[in-house]
């Protein structure tokens, strides 16, 4: 019997572990790699040893370097690539895709030319009737750790319904637990801004900085990222879940969080190209930053820690002297509403 053919675009730590998890449920995987020599070493090692190494990939995983060969007929394509390679990547296979495929991406990101996410740009790339079988997968879920089989949960949007649930039905497994949300807005700012967020987290690291200050990192950067969904529009119920604080406690906390180990590099003095390097993956937050800055700038939206920093990537502004100003800012109210509640 046929297996079914899914193509997952991008052989990083995420498009890997999320392969691996689509070959474990039956299915035949075709893993994309952008260069020749990944594809041929993932095949050679079953392992992909530059992004995630230790793990045994299965054998209906394999990986190829022609974009081509790996979207012939697959029933569903999954993309793993950067926010900033989404429109290009797409652009090029749009035409060979079938008329029944599911697209899911997994893009946490906003274009800070356009504002546009990861949706709205595929809305814009492909036709009509494809746009509306998109669902975004979002959620605190590290490749490494799904990859080693430790119980995950995150959650799926779409304009449609039954594609959502196609794509639950699609990823849920013993260990990786889905669940849906209709509010594509929402789940797409908490995923892409919780990233900003992390950042800061990291300089706070890096400057030695202790548990209190990323507990109020973590808090004060919810309340911004729950100011700017809701003036777009998004149910902020959707903050308080999964693509909210759920992705935001582990983009936080984790020694495996790529925007946090950025942006400790950052405290300890690094420049930012410096500490690009130092991570040598995508780093979502350093874009997302100013896509958000320029948002809250437009929509008169208060958000002091995006501010700061967006001050630190674009306008060399010290680490120390951002915090400085943050711990200085006017004295206000915790609580936005109901703070007139003394009598």
């Amino acid at each position: 019997m046929q297996l079914e053919k899914v193509a997952v675009l991008g052989a990083g730590s995420w498009g890997t572990a999320l392969g691996r998890l689509l070959a474990q449920q039956g299915k035949q995987v075709f893993l994309w790699a952008r260069r020749v020599d990944l594809a041929k070493d993932i095949n050679s090692y079953r392992e992909n040893r530059r992004y995630l190494p230790g793990v045994l990939l299965p054998a209906r995983l394999r990986a190829y370097s022609k974009l081509d060969e790996v979207i012939e007929g697959a029933k569903v394509v999954v993309l793993t690539v950067p926010s900033s390679a989404l429109r290009e990547t797409v652009a090029s296979i749009q035409e060979k895709l079938s008329d029944d495929v599911l697209i899911v991406s997994t893009a946490k990101g906003i274009d800070p030319e356009t504002g546009k996410r990861p949706s709205q740009i595929l809305q814009e790339v492909l036709p009509k009737h494809l746009a509306e079988r998109v669902v975004i997968l979002s959620g605190p879920s590290h490749a490494e750790e799904v990859a080693r089989d430790i119980p995950t949960t995150v959650v799926v949007s779409s304009v449609s319904r039954a594609m959502a649930e196609q794509a639950q039905d699609l990823f849920m497994n013993s260990y990786f637990r889905v669940y849906t949300n209709p509010d594509l807005l929402g789940v797409e700012l908490g995923g892409a801004l919780k990233n900003i967020i992390a950042l800061a987290c990291g300089v706070a690291e890096g400057l030695g900085f202790g548990d209190n200050t990323k507990a109020a990192l973590v808090t004060r950067g919810l309340a911004e990222i729950i100011r700017l969904g809701g003036a777009m529009g998004a149910n902020v119920a959707t903050f308080s879940g999964l693509a909210g604080l759920g992705d935001l406690v582990v983009t936080c906390t984790s020694k495996h969080s790529r925007n946090m180990r950025f942006g400790a590099f950052l405290g300890k003095g690094k420049s930012v190209e410096e500490s690009l390097n130092l991570v040598g993956q995508t780093v979502e937050g350093v874009r997302t930053t100013q896509a958000a800055f320029k948002l809250a700038k437009e929509m008169s939206v208060e958000m002091p820690i995006t501010a700061e920093c967006y001050k630190v990537l674009f306008e060399n502004h010290p680490p120390d002297e951002a915090v400085g100003d943050l711990m200085s800012r006017i004295k206000t109210h915790e609580v936005e509403e109901g703070v007139d509640d003394w009598k």
